[in-house]
């Protein structure tokens, strides 16, 4: 099988690396499609066959791609196949239909229940339940990172390691106005604080928190793209609308946000900055909300065997058994002008 594996943001390269891996153990011929823009982010670059060039996916003539955005060439062969770039189901465009893809592969019954719907009512694209292959890593990694874990509790002598990780947006993050009561915190607690800003966040946002933070020996602002071992070794998540919620729900561990937007909050969830510190207080006291954890588990992503990325090749296979390689996707007009302005090539 020929699979292009489709980066525009760095995000992308911890979802697409378990896919990578279970595809060299298929024997799969593979190419990663890295644009110049994000090239000096991409830490595969050594051991994996990459291309910014269009062109050369036009001529690699691929089986399938897997895509964790929003858009893809419609003229690349292969089963346009979208995998998702988060679980955040309640952020705006998740569940909007643009016709690019020919499969889908869904994280949970939660996906998978709202695009069977779509896909009864457009006809154009199929559903199938795999898991969500960023996870893999989550669940392979978490024994080994749980001695780390331990580690640094015993080195650094605080209680609990708390991770910060805000979403970028504008509207919904909450860097900015919480920022006084994280430092409080910090200061006041007997915590290792981690945060993990998102690759978008506003760059004065992140300089703010470094310059103030620069000398706390307890506070570690972490600059590495992928987020999955710092959730593993975190106890406790402070964070607002993002996806890594849902990710850290799936470990099983409380979380804390502000304003969240999301449909189905399973945590406590604050609108008066001046809460963060008794709510913190009250999730280590009693944890009230572990009932609630593993609804989401299981309507989200119930799998944690690691291999989602198995079954989405198996989808994949499946899918070209019973239709074959499409050469390209039919689009409107419209979306054809969209995909040749996002990415142009010579070989029309």
């Amino acid at each position: 099988m020929r699979v292009i594996l489709f980066c525009v943001n760095p995000y992308a390269f911890e979802i697409l690396y378990p896919l990578y891996k279970a595809g060299i153990q298929r024997n799969c011929e593979i190419i990663w499609y890295i644009p110049n823009n994000i090239l000096p982010a991409f830490k595969y670059k050594d051991e994996v066959n990459y291309s910014g060039s269009i062109d050369d996916l036009v001529d690699f003539r691929s089986d399938v791609l897997f895509v964790p955005g929003n858009e893809v060439p419609h003229y690349l062969r292969g089963v346009k196949t979208q995998v998702f770039h988060g679980l955040a189901g309640e952020k705006k465009g998740h569940f909007r239909v643009r016709h690019y893809f020919d499969l889908y592969l869904t994280q949970g019954p939660y996906f998978t229940d709202k695009f069977r719907s779509l896909s009864k009512k457009y006809k154009n694209f199929e559903v199938v339940e795999t898991g969500w292959s960023k996870l893999d890593t989550l669940f392979e990694k978490r024994p080994d990172l749980e001695k780390q874990k331990q580690q640094i509790h015993d080195e650094s002598g605080c209680k609990q390691i708390v991770l910060y990780a805000p979403t970028f947006s504008p509207s919904l993050t909450s860097a900015g106005i919480l920022k006084p009561e994280i430092q409080h915190l910090a200061e006041k607690e007997n915590i290792f604080l981690r945060i993990k800003f998102h690759d978008l966040m506003n760059r004065s946002i992140v300089l703010e928190y470094e310059e103030y933070f620069k000398q706390t020996a307890n506070v570690e602002i972490i600059k590495e793209s992928d987020i999955i071992d710092h959730l593993i070794i975190s106890d406790i998540m402070i964070s607002d609308t993002s996806s890594v919620v849902y990710e850290f729900t799936l470990l099983n561990k409380p979380v804390i946000t502000f304003n969240s937007r999301s449909g189905n909050i399973a945590w406590p969830d604050i609108t008066d900055p001046k809460m963060l510190l008794p709510t913190f207080h009250s999730v280590l006291e009693s944890d009230p909300n572990s009932a609630e954890r593993e609804s989401i588990i299981h309507h989200y992503h119930p799998y944690t065997d690691g291999k989602s990325s198995e079954r989405m090749y198996d989808a994949v296979e499946q899918y070209i058994s019973e239709h074959g390689v499409p050469e390209k996707r039919k689009l409107s007009p419209y979306r054809r002008y969209t995909i040749n302005s996002y990415f142009r090539h010579k070989k029309r």
